[in-house]
């Protein structure tokens, strides 16, 4: 078979329409030129490799001969990897939501030879179903329309130019700042919409929507309120217990379908994973919950077995798909396990919700909805075992395909969870894994003068970086700088932020998703919402704000401010999707300077580290020094040393400083009062 325009691309899901007979070309030049020179409308159409209802329209009607030829007749078509290239699904993904339409992908858009988008949506199945027009028929419709009505296109286009223009204008504060009460408000509006009953936000479908949930920990822990650290426990447990935890092979899917988090959308992505383990892992120090160790072992064994390249990234997803099926590789048949665990059959079945006609299109999903509460450990050793059983038998299934580009913004959102695991639970091997992924993405993605690559695969760089990939590689060096107290890391951060400052930075207040000198689109957008991940914007507050305290120097928390300035009037338009914002904000002004006089490596240092890092201290800013004199001058703790030549710690908030401290027994309780 010929191969159309996407058989030289790297992206995975590019790939896997190579072979389509619709003329595929990738995003660029030469694609809005063949669309000018026919005058012909542009069919967008952006997925990512781990997307069913994508694998589902290009098997009805991308691989269908008839319905292709209607495309290129029609249209010039273009294919785009939304994890690729994030910066044009932002905007055409916001245009779709302009047009009062619920987003999803895949995300199919009409725009004219410019680029401007005049009519889209999402799935469209290939005949008229589901209150859905038929695909063919939107393609007729909308060519028509291109044609016969150039004015009403003109019209949706300026509209939607218009409304996208808002995207790189948020709204001020007019001078109101973002203060911890102003947080706590926040926390407690949002602590409202959480299902007390199963956990998350609203009705289904439901996310994990992580950093939504650290904003309610934070402001639990900051309150002593314990309605708002509830939710979120509520949330953790019925995740870790769910069918949308993986619970033969670990980590977790992308949402759950259902309320209850039985059903999952099968696909699991890297940075969901990052997040979570983030998230068990800070609930686990105040808990100490055995659910919490195990899922956080648990997810970073599966990242390290099933997601991480021989050259050191992490893959971006498994696919939800195998053997066109969703969910195939994971659900079971009674008779199945029944066969292979024995006598063990009837307990774990128990435990696990397997019944003869299933929990889900008459196969079982595995979950422990029905026994949250951990068993005995008698009990809990022989499930485990049945547990290994099953998954030494699924390995001879179909996997999922595998989308094993490596992103740089995921890589530093598992960085960064590696680590912070790493530190609670003290585990080296885990912070060796995240120093070695770290090292990879400084060799294989970043350029000589340090500016970074947005992906790479298979020894090919792609893409200009995002502000995200800087925010979160950045926030991953400088917790690495905690970790082990290696000056790289600290010079990679200030590299990179300075890179943020020169090519991203808007001298309005906040910084843009896309650099100066990257492809010019129709917008430049700057927003501070979470998305699937957190916000490039919030994360740039924590990491300028761990400068700062890390380093004194006021420029940066200058840059902390202007972005919360510029953000500020965003509270008063949605709470929702802020969480990354308002917890740097409250790193900002609230921060624990954790000061240990000492050397790294000794006795007594070490033991000082490890009541620190037990500690549940959400706001903590870690540094090791070995003398008073190796502290900014501007720090609080400066000419303070070790008392009787013993480590010693000082606890810092705001320009105030604890008595020395230099008994770990004593430093623990006193972490455990704050």
């Amino acid at each position: 078979m010929d191969h159309n325009a996407l058989a030289g691309e790297t992206s995975p899901y590019l790939l896997q329409h190579k072979d389509n007979p619709v003329h595929w070309q990738p995003w660029g030049p030469a694609a809005l030129a063949a669309a000018q020179a026919a005058d012909k409308p542009i069919l967008l159409s952006i997925g990512y490799a781990a997307c069913h209802w994508c694998h589902v329209m290009a098997h009805e009607s991308f691989e269908d001969e008839a319905i292709a030829r209607l495309m290129n007749e029609l249209y010039v078509c273009i294919k785009v990897d939304r994890e690729e290239r994030p910066d044009l699904d932002t905007i055409y993904m916001q245009a779709l939501h302009a047009m009062g339409e619920q987003g999803g992908w895949p995300l199919t858009m009409f725009l004219t030879p410019a680029g401007e988008p005049f009519w889209g949506g999402t799935y469209f199945p290939p005949s008229a179903r589901w209150g859905r027009p038929g695909f063919p028929d939107v393609l007729r419709a909308i060519a028509e329309a291109y044609r016969g009505k150039p004015d009403q296109v003109a019209t949706n286009v300026t509209a939607l130019k218009k409304q996208l223009g808002k995207l790189s204008e948020p709204a001020a504060g007019e001078g109101a700042s973002i203060s911890v009460d102003l947080i706590d408000h926040a926390a407690l509006r949002l602590a409202e919409e959480v299902d007390r009953i199963a956990g998350g936000i609203g009705g289904a479908p439901k996310f994990p929507q992580a950093p939504l949930f650290a904003l309610l920990w934070r402001a639990g822990r900051r309150l002593k309120n314990d309605g708002l650290e509830s939710a979120v426990l509520t949330t953790l447990d019925h995740i870790s217990q769910g069918g949308i935890y993986d619970h033969l092979g670990g980590g977790f899917a992308r949402y759950s379908v259902d309320a209850r988090w039985l059903v999952p959308h099968f696909e699991k992505m890297l940075y969901d994973n990052a997040l979570l383990i983030e998230l068990l892992t800070g609930a686990w120090q105040k808990t100490e919950a055995p659910l919490y160790t195990a899922r956080v072992a648990e997810t970073i064994d599966w990242a390290c077995r099933e997601m991480l390249l021989p050259q050191g990234g992490f893959a971006s997803s498994l696919d939800a798909d195998s053997e066109h099926e969703e969910g195939k590789f994971y659900v079971w048949g009674k008779a199945e396990i029944d066969a292979l665990l024995g006598e063990e059959a009837a307990r774990f079945c128990e435990i696990y919700d397997v019944t003869d006609e299933g929990n889900w299109e008459g196969k079982t999903i595995l979950n422990r909805l029905g026994h949250i509460d951990l068993l005995d450990d008698d009990s809990e050793a022989a499930l485990a075992a049945s547990r290994e059983v099953l998954l030494q038998a699924r390995a001879s299934r179909v996997r999922p395909g595998t989308d094993d580009k490596v992103l740089a913004d995921w890589n530093g959102l598992m960085i960064a969870a590696l680590v912070t695991a790493a530190t609670a639970f003290e585990r080296k091997d885990w912070l060796v894994r995240a120093t070695e992924s770290f090292d990879f993405i400084t060799q294989a993605l970043a350029h000589a003068d340090g500016r970074l690559a947005h992906a790479w695969r298979e020894g090919k760089r792609a893409h200009t970086a995002v502000l995200d990939d800087y925010a979160n590689m950045s926030r991953a060096a400088l917790l690495l700088y905690e970790a082990t107290g290696e000056a790289r890391f600290l010079d990679w951060a200030r590299r990179w932020v300075a890179i943020c400052d020169k090519h991203y930075r808007d001298t309005r207040g906040g910084y843009f998703f896309t650099a100066d000198d990257a492809e010019a689109l129709l917008v430049r957008t700057k927003q501070a919402y979470d998305q699937p991940n957190p916000s490039g914007n919030g994360t740039l507050v924590e990491v300028f704000a761990r400068l700062y305290h890390l380093t004194g120097e006021d420029m940066f928390r200058a840059r902390a401010e202007e972005i919360l300035d510029a953000f500020a009037g965003e509270l008063g338009r949605n709470l929702f999707g802020l969480a990354t914002l308002l917890n740097g904000a409250e790193l900002l002004q609230r921060a624990l300077q954790v000061v240990i006089v000492g050397e790294r490596g000794s006795a007594d240092t070490e033991a000082m580290l490890r009541a620190v890092n037990a500690a549940p201290l959400p706001t903590k800013i870690l540094l090791v020094v070995g003398g008073a004199a190796e502290l900014p001058e501007s720090h609080p703790a400066a000419g303070k040393g070790a008392l009787d030549g013993r480590a010693t710690v000082y606890l810092c908030e705001g320009t105030t400083c604890s008595l020395p401290l230099n008994d770990a027994a004593v430093l623990a309780r006193a972490l455990a009062e704050r």
